[in-house]
């Protein structure tokens, strides 16, 4: 009986997915509805009671871990630019108005098969990842070195570039890593080092992401600061105010973020 109502209570709060603000914990898809009807973060945020800054965080882990990006700023033109949703952003709305509906005819179902309900729903939670690390991207795996205690694993994100991470041989086998598998690539934010002028060929770090600084938030000690790497992903990194003024970073400076293989953790979804 208790699993039998967890199965309803699951169930019921995921159909209110993108409809009940208030009682809605992570809205991505509020945050998708309100970018396509008002073109603007701005206007988006406010309709949906998230800041800015809270706003454009969930916008970029949504870009970040959909295999294509879902939503695009546009710049200059008559309109004087704006943020809209891709096709492909314009498509995973009208899926998950599908996804509802078939949902809350699992509700009206799991009454005959609550087993087989309740198994599903353990799934789709776990599409609700939630974790503490600034950076999480979705790719493949491309290639494997196996080694006797550690084995190192290259990724590839969407668009062109790829990432290395270092991990024990037990860790690969546990995880069922092979070519092909979909992979979470997750680094948190002080691990990301960055630099204006870095040669690849006199630098141990294995992985190397050129960008461009999207933007700069300011703290008392440190400051976050956010780059646009190739097809819609970025990287975020936490370093001191100081080296934000020595670097000369600022919205639109071209930048590396430098991460090292061991500092990349991989999970798979």
């Amino acid at each position: 009986m208790k699993k039998f109502t967890e199965v309803i209570s699951a169930a019921a709060l995921l159909t209110q997915m993108g409809t009940d603000k208030k009682r809605e914990e992570d809205p991505i898809i509020s945050i998708l509805q309100a970018v396509a009807e008002t073109g603007s973060i701005n206007k988006a945020a406010r309709s949906i009671g998230l800041s800015y800054k809270a706003t454009w965080e969930r916008i970029e882990t949504i870009n970040n871990l959909s295999p294509t990006p879902l939503i695009s700023r546009q710049t200059g033109g008559s309109g004087g630019g704006g943020t809209i949703l891709t096709k492909d952003g314009e498509a995973f709305l009208k899926r998950a108005a599908l996804f509802r509906f078939e949902l809350q005819k699992l509700v009206n179902f799991f009454h005959d098969t609550p087993e087989e309900a309740y198994a599903m729903l353990r799934t789709l939670k776990g599409m609700e990842m939630k974790i503490s690390a600034r950076n999480v991207w979705l790719g493949n795996v491309i290639n494997i070195e196996k080694g006797v205690v550690n084995s190192v694993v290259t990724i590839a994100l969407k668009g062109k570039d790829t990432i290395v991470s270092t991990i024990t041989e037990n860790s690969v086998q546990r995880l069922g890593l092979e070519i092909g598998k979909e992979v979470y690539a997750i680094v948190k934010a002080p691990s990301v080092m960055l630099s204006c002028d870095v040669n690849p060929d006199k630098i141990s770090a294995r992985n190397i992401l050129a960008g461009t600084v999207r933007r700069i938030e300011p703290g008392a000690v440190n400051d976050e600061v956010t780059i646009d790497i190739s097809s819609g992903n970025t990287v975020t990194s936490i370093l001191t105010s100081e080296s934000v003024r020595s670097l000369g970073l600022a919205p639109g400076v071209e930048v590396s973020a430098i991460i090292k293989a061991s500092s990349i953790l991989l999970a798979i979804p």
